[in-house]
């Protein structure tokens, strides 16, 4: 017989398990983290103080950057310079432009690996990249974060209503999308609530792009209508063509480009309500699909209909280039921001085509080789992660023999990595290694 039960008395209950806390990076104190930097080389202290500010600052404060920086002016020019001798300032300038460096020639010559995976159970058409971070939709009722080092799944931003996402843009704070005739705005961190402004503020908008605090929505009528997010008002209608308007670049100091269907090329500023320039095309243009632009240069890429790329000086409106690049539309072109050499541009054919942002010289073409799973594949959220590996293409090669070509539907760059949609339910990642 038990005890307890002659007794009355219970059995005391059985000590709950704790769960142990996550183990984290923050739980590396400054000795080991030091320990770690210390056996990486240049650009990868480089990546790392991109991290964090507090990584940024224990890097800065050990000093390791204009370590390995010396280290590689030696090994390079074979003099022996003074990393003290230099600024912090004109150290920054360099390791940028070694990273450019590294940037280009991995994407126009390095090994390419790429990593597929079920991102949506329904075809989706967008993607954006920012800060190791990959965002996708349109096509389905979701929109999902991802990181594109581990390819795993991280978040999710719900539609509100039945109301078609059209396009969206997100930065630290929040995900910004225009769904429908409206904007609504999805906060990333705290508390997790959703803005919807009003409906019927756009009359069918087809694109958007965000720089903080303003959405700018391009629109069917040929006007861009500013969206501010404090007033949560329309703040400025910009008539910009007589068609409507199919794509948009928008910049920090809130320079406002946009491409028509009819092949114009117009730009304004919110200083404006019209448009105050207009790009010279030519008939070769036909319709505008895709804009990028780039700051530091003051460089405009415009990818048509046509298969052509453009590129223009903003500061002289001069147009510098024109390359028919491919004998299809071009769908989305892209570059890594601050990069000034190099600019990845994708389109129906579903070739990955990397050109000179000087000249407009192709110099590499890519396609990814079907049958050529090279490793096990490795578990994600929603399914699994194949890795494949991309061929280049020779200048002689046919695409048109080349079978099972999905079109590219939207790009984006990061550091030597480039994110791809298909109009399917698969993300890919193409990393470039370094040469």
């Amino acid at each position: 017989m038990d005890p307890s039960t002659s007794t009355g008395l219970q059995p005391p209950p059985a000590k709950k398990r704790r769960r142990a806390a996550p183990t984290t990076v923050h739980a590396l104190g400054n000795d080991v983290l030091c320990m770690i930097f210390a056996f990486l080389d240049l650009v990868q202290l480089i990546r790392c103080s991109a991290v964090c500010k507090s990584w940024s600052t224990l890097i800065n404060k050990l000093k390791l950057l204009q370590v390995e920086y010396q280290k590689h002016q030696q090994t390079n020019s074979g003099s022996g310079l003074d990393a003290s001798s230099f600024s912090e300032r004109l150290i920054n300038i360099q390791m940028e432009q070694l990273a450019m460096d590294r940037q280009r020639l991995s994407l126009q010559e390095g090994a390419v690996d790429i990593f597929q995976w079920k991102a949506h159970p329904v075809g989706f058409s967008k993607c954006r990249m920012k800060m190791g971070l990959i965002l996708t939709g349109v096509g389905d009722k979701v929109m999902r974060l991802w990181s594109a080092e581990s390819c795993k799944g991280l978040d999710e931003y719900i539609l509100p209503d039945k109301s078609p996402l059209i396009d969206f843009d997100f930065d630290e704070g929040k995900v910004v999308g225009l769904v429908g005739t409206r904007i609504c705005i999805w906060r990333r961190v705290g508390t997790r609530d959703l803005f919807s402004s009003r409906e019927g503020l756009f009359t069918r908008g087809l694109c958007m792009r965000y720089v903080d605090p303003q959405a700018v929505v391009g629109c069917e009528d040929g006007k861009v209508r500013v969206f501010d997010m404090y007033s949560r008002k329309i703040s400025q209608i910009i008539k910009m063509h007589p068609g409507a308007v199919s794509c948009l670049s928008f910049t920090d100091e809130q320079l406002i480009v946009s491409g028509s269907s009819h092949g114009s090329i117009s730009m304004s500023d919110l200083s404006s309500d019209q448009r105050v320039a207009t790009l010279d095309t030519t008939s070769s243009a036909a319709g505008i699909k895709t804009l990028c632009l780039n700051p530091s240069s003051y460089s405009l890429f415009a990818g048509s209909s046509t298969g052509y790329a453009s590129c223009w000086d903003l500061r002289t409106l001069r147009r510098l280039w024109e390359t028919r690049v491919s004998p299809n539309v071009l769908y989305s072109m892209h570059h890594l921001r601050n990069d000034r050499s190099t600019l990845v541009a994708g389109g129906i054919d579903g070739v990955l085509r990397i050109i000179d942002q000087d000249s407009g010289e192709v110099l590499s073409r890519c396609i990814m080789e079907e049958n050529s799973n090279i490793s096990n594949r490795s578990a994600v959220k929603n399914g699994v992660v194949e890795k494949k590996k991309a061929i280049r293409l020779s200048e002689d090669d046919r695409i048109d023999l080349r079978p099972n070509r999905p079109p590219i539907s939207c790009l984006a760059v990061g550091m030597q990595k480039v994110v791809t949609t298909h109009g399917d339910k698969n993300i890919r990642v193409w990393k470039f290694a370094s040469k």
